[in-house]
């Protein structure tokens, strides 16, 4: 039998998993020496996200063996966001750290996130500078890093990371859903908390393969849009149609009035009509999208669903 958890653990480690039953007793075992060097209680909240490989098994087991374990398992594979978002709610500690599942995020390197934490900071995120992965997963990663911090305005280095933690407040406050939880530091930040980012250990992947291929990148980009619209313009999205409606529509205006003048000038619009098209067009067009702009203003307090994206089998407390 194992011991009582902690009722109300300091940190709380949360790692989603998925088909990563070799890695699970090492894993574990690190998190628990990491974490006793430091002196703090904690509790460790695997999340498998549908595995077949026997994962929930062995979590089962090291859970009847040691004290502060605690999982869930989900009925199918519905993703990490899903995974993130159950952990969160489940968590009991005032920091919440997590992991990947597949032994490259360094347990050791949990004291460094912590120790940045006393600085005051709200989120703090690993930085793999020196990621011991393929170069046809580096350098995707690498533009897409460079490309979300210029479009957020947040300075970080590697976005990607699973290596975070946070304070409770920032978990309570942020859905995590869909594709959304690369983007959480951005999230974050919008809704004012302070964020930062130190440089972390990468391992090699130890067992298994990867789960993520080249969609998880063109996700990633999609999910941007979805972050900026979601970040800038929720409360006014008047801002972001009815400017290019108004853009448009210029457009179309400038376009018709030089054809107009052609018609005074000529008696007809020199074979234009192509260009007459395109004019009314934009107009049209441009109509349109303040009027969803309008639209948009008047549902502007958008209400989260209460409807969860994922499905509980099993739960070990």
């Amino acid at each position: 039998m194992s011991e009582p958890a902690i009722a109300q653990p300091e940190v709380s480690v949360v790692v989603p998993l998925f088909n990563e039953v070799e890695s699970l007793v090492e894993l574990e075992r690190g998190i628990r020496e990491s974490l006793t060097t430091l002196g703090l209680s904690y509790e460790i909240i695997f999340v498998d996200d549908g595995s077949v490989d026997g994962s929930f098994d062995a979590v089962a087991k090291l859970h009847s063996e040691r004290p502060g374990i605690r999982a869930i398992r989900f009925r199918r594979n519905y993703g990490k966001a899903a995974a993130l978002a159950f952990g969160f709610e489940a968590a009991r500690g005032n920091f919440i750290v997590t992991m990947d599942g597949d032994l490259q995020d360094d347990p050791g390197e949990i004291g460094k996130l912590l120790a940045r934490m006393d600085e005051g900071y709200d989120l703090v995120s690993g930085w793999k500078r020196q990621r011991q992965d393929p170069w046809t997963k580096r350098w995707p990663s690498r533009c897409f890093n460079w490309v979300t911090s210029r479009v957020s305005g947040i300075r970080i280095h590697d976005f990607n990371c699973g290596l975070k933690a946070y304070r409770k407040a920032v978990t309570r406050e942020i859905a995590v859903y869909g594709e959304l939880h690369r983007y959480l530091p951005v999230l974050a930040h919008w809704r004012g908390f302070r964020v930062a980012e130190v440089e972390v250990r990468h391992r090699e992947r130890k067992y298994g393969r990867t789960k993520y291929g080249l969609q998880r990148f063109i996700r990633g980009f999609l999910d941007l849009l979805t972050v900026v619209m979601i970040t800038r313009y929720t409360r006014s999205p008047l801002h972001l149609f009815g400017t290019t409606g108004i853009v448009l529509n210029l457009v179309g205006i400038i376009i018709n009035s030089y054809l107009l003048i052609l018609k005074f000038q000529h008696g007809d619009i020199q074979g234009r009509t192509p260009l007459l098209m395109l004019g009314v067009l934009l107009m049209m067009v441009g109509v349109q999208f303040v009027s969803i702009g309008l639209l948009g203003e008047m549902i502007a307090r958008i209400q989260q669903s209460d409807e969860r994206d994922y499905s509980v089998l099993e739960t070990l407390d």
